[in-house]
């Protein structure tokens, strides 16, 4: 009998006395809650870092086509000034006067095609390679891609709209439609407007080679450099030196 009553109070296979024993005071490791403890601390993890994510990593930052505007604030002579984050800039665009609200990170091609309609300017490679944007900005050819607009404060600028005068085409223009120097179009106005520049620039050599050269900074995907040449080697013709 005593080896049967011991026989019964024998812990189960697999359960040690320190399971039996509520009263011993030992925690007993549970490996399952374990595991889902730390699936729950990973997925509160994960949930904090995309909220943090989520979050702007600068403040609001202004965009062209941006529809939320922040409130216009109030002058001391009580007209409206600039809404937060934007500054009041006057330009002179082909001799016509613009005051304009514009962020501090907003380059000048977005100001023109996006807040004037001025789009015969064109975006292409964006990173002031290609030459499309070309501008005149006080008479110096630039690109409007990479010049911020609240640098040009008070600046003469001219595009491509800006040639033509009283309805009548510029010498280059007419160049370039007489000579097909273009087949797609879109550098056509960067060409044009350094064209332009280098016709009125005297220290721009009359000859092809040097033609060539001043122009290098402006790329034809089509190929009409030859036709291209041509038209600012005839427009040189019809243009009174600067």
């Amino acid at each position: 009998m005593g080896q049967t009553m011991a026989d019964d109070n024998r812990n189960p296979p697999g359960q040690d006395a320190r399971d039996s024993n509520p009263r011993n005071g030992v925690e007993i490791h549970d490996p399952d809650a374990a595991s889902r403890s730390r699936r729950a601390f990973l997925k509160a993890v994960g949930a904090t870092g995309l909220a943090a994510a989520a979050v702007p990593a600068w403040g609001r930052v202004g965009y062209v086509n941006d529809d939320k505007e922040e409130p216009a604030t109030q002058r001391a002579d009580g007209e409206a000034g600039p809404a937060a984050g934007q500054q009041r800039i006057t330009l002179k665009v082909n001799g016509k006067p613009h005051a304009l609200d514009v962020a501090a990170n907003m380059v000048l091609l977005d100001v023109l095609r996006h807040q004037l309609d001025l789009t015969g300017t064109k975006k292409g490679c964006d990173h002031g390679q290609c030459g499309a944007c070309t501008i005149h900005v006080n008479g110096q050819a630039i690109n409007s891609c990479l010049s911020l607009a609240i640098a040009h404060d008070g600046d003469e600028i001219t595009t491509v709209e800006g040639l033509e005068r009283d309805g009548q085409m510029h010498p280059i223009q007419q160049a370039f439609l007489e000579h097909d120097a273009y087949q797609c179009g879109y550098c056509t106005s960067g060409q044009m407007m350094t064209a332009v520049a280098i016709l009125n620039d005297p220290s721009v050599g009359k000859d092809d080679l040097s033609v060539r050269e001043a122009m290098s900074g402006n790329i034809c995907r089509c190929g009409a450099y030859k036709n291209i040449l041509s038209a600012i080697q005839s427009a040189r013709k019809q243009m009174k030196p600067a």
